[in-house]
């Protein structure tokens, strides 16, 4: 794909937490409106990786760029983040806040949109994720499933180029996975670029262009989802697989 501009670029990208070396050159790039999803067992670097991004981690080595920000200028920082929405295992919402006041604050603070735009925009992306009518009731009133999905349509108020999930639904009892993938599949249909870390193998399957599994700080192996899943070429991949489809 020449000639079509990356969305996200990472060149060579190494991440130490004291001696432990997290990240060891990570070379990945993302086409606009292309479906990403990382896989691979806990602690193999994934979402140091896509905290990256946005550069809500630092990192010591290597060059991300988003949407041609090089993201370790920090003048770029705040554009960066406004571009990148990005959500969470743990929902972070203001609890003090109504689902509408959480959703609007950002697009009035930070892009100061008028508060009835910022509403009527709110609405109608509750609208979409399927909670409009709990848009007056306080996160602690509302299910995971619904906190979460209130975080989606938050992230998704400043209209950003780029998502990433972060695990969205592992903290989520078992009944309201489905509620929050479904509406991720929604926006994957919708064209929206993500970048997504999951357990989720169906939905890799299902919604991802590219499917990565990391191991130790590496990217192991890339490809679409129907050859990871069917005959991937390494024996890390496979084993990988073979535990987390097994059970």
């Amino acid at each position: 794909m020449k000639g079509v501009e990356k969305i996200v670029r990472i060149r060579g990208l190494h991440k130490w937490f004291g001696p432990l070396h997290v990240l060891k050159g990570i070379d990945l790039e993302v086409a606009p409106g292309e479906k990403l999803v990382i896989i691979g067992p806990s602690g193999s670097g994934k979402s140091t990786l896509i905290r990256c991004v946005n550069r809500l981690e630092d990192f010591q080595k290597g060059e991300v760029v988003v949407d041609g920000l090089n993201v370790k200028e920090d003048r770029n920082l705040p554009k960066v983040r406004r571009e990148v929405g990005m959500v969470f295992q743990q929902f972070n919402l203001f609890p003090h806040m109504t689902v509408l006041e959480n959703v609007t604050l950002a697009p009035t603070k930070v892009r100061g949109l008028r508060r009835e735009e910022a509403e009527r925009r709110a609405l109608e992306l509750l609208e979409r994720v399927g909670i409009r009518d709990q848009a007056h009731k306080y996160p602690a009133q509302l299910s995971g499933g619904q906190q979460q999905r209130v975080a989606i349509a938050r992230a998704l108020a400043m209209e950003p180029k780029l998502m990433l999930f972060d695990e969205p639904t592992s903290a989520l009892d078992p009944e309201m996975v489905g509620e929050v993938l479904d509406v991720m599949r929604d926006l994957a249909r919708g064209g929206m670029t993500m970048i997504v870390v999951t357990h989720e193998m169906g939905f890799a399957r299902e919604v991802a262009d590219r499917v990565i599994f990391m191991d130790q700080g590496q990217i192991v192996e890339e490809a679409p989802p129907e050859v990871i899943f069917k005959s991937p070429k390494e024996e890390r991949t496979r084993a990988f697989l073979q535990r987390v489809l097994h059970h």
